[in-house]
């Protein structure tokens, strides 16, 4: 049994979301990460619910993955509340650059938002009446953070660190170091006094060193053949794709990895151009194998029900 803060509240979310973190204090309701775009109402009604007639004064957002900040414009359209983002993502927001955000790049969808603060590593932010160390945790993506509270042992590690593993090495597939900043993400946390992890996807877990050790033995085994993180990020991209829309087909599965840089750049680590049509067919198929996520019917792709 997972005890958290009394100012702490974390909304468990299913794909396509990342949790939320609620912490509220006599100064401030922040939110951490704000879940998926088609979310957003959810999210909207979840923290409506656990603020009763109070206002959601901050969001904090760990990295700008659309599964984190796809709730941001809502939630800003809500409640006029502080967005601090990820120090070094500030001027791409600010600019809304669509070539240097994920969004496009992974065929996915976040609507525009606006941040009027950010945060970098060695900070340190207070969140429900708690003292937060910010912290750097490149790899998944390189502008992430963590948020470790020394007092209560406590890790909000986004996608750094998940019971079950952790978030895709996506800088890899673009050729960019991203196996060693994971390798240097995990020994920070190993270095930390923590008694408990709040992931980005998941519950909240305690067995933090058994953790550690199976996010190890991955980052070991991918770094060993990167195809194999090339393999799973195209996976993780088509399963979320088909989470979102629920049914497709096999021509715009293959005209999205034609127009999402990411899948590109994963597919091409794969196989030639010309096979990537064959590639498609077999990633999906693998999906579709057993008691996958995926299902087929023809041409016809869809999401298992359940």
């Amino acid at each position: 049994m997972i005890t958290l803060p009394a100012s702490m509240r974390v909304f468990e979310r299913g794909w396509l979301s990342s949790n939320n973190v609620l912490l509220i204090d006599d100064r401030n309701a922040t939110l951490v990460d704000t879940g998926y775009a088609t979310h957003a109402p959810q999210t909207v009604a979840l923290v409506r619910h656990a603020l009763g007639t109070r206002a959601l004064d901050r969001i904090v957002n760990t990295h700008l993955h659309s599964d984190h900040c796809g709730g941001n414009a809502l939630l800003q359209q809500t409640w006029r509340c502080e967005t601090l983002i990820p120090d070094t993502e500030s001027e791409t927001v600010r600019q809304w650059d669509e070539a240097r955000l994920t969004f496009r790049a992974t065929g996915q969808f976040c609507e525009r938002f606006s941040a009027n603060g950010s945060l970098a590593p060695g900070m340190h932010i207070e969140m429900g009446a708690l003292d937060w160390q910010v912290l750097g945790a490149p790899g998944h993506d390189p502008h992430s953070l963590m948020l470790f509270c020394a007092d209560e042992r406590l890790l909000i590690s986004a996608d750094a660190l998940w019971e079950n593993g952790f978030g895709v090495i996506f800088p890899e597939l673009d050729g960019e170091s991203g196996f060693a900043e994971q390798q240097a993400a995990l020994e920070l946390i190993a270095s930390l006094d923590v008694a408990t992890v709040i992931p980005g996807h998941g519950a909240p877990f305690s067995n933090v060193e058994p953790a550690l050790e199976r996010a190890f033995s991955r980052l070991t085994w991918l770094r060993a053949d990167p195809t194999r993180n090339a393999k799973n990020a195209l996976k993780v991209l088509l399963v979320f794709r088909l989470l979102d829309v629920r049914t497709t087909n096999f021509a715009a599965l293959i005209d999205m990895l034609e127009n999402a840089s990411a899948m590109r750049a994963a597919a091409a680590i794969l196989a030639p151009r010309e096979a990537w049509p064959a590639l498609m067919r077999q990633i999906v198929g693998e999906l579709a194998g057993g008691k996958g996520p995926l299902q087929i019917d023809g041409e016809r792709v869809s999401a298992r029900a359940g």
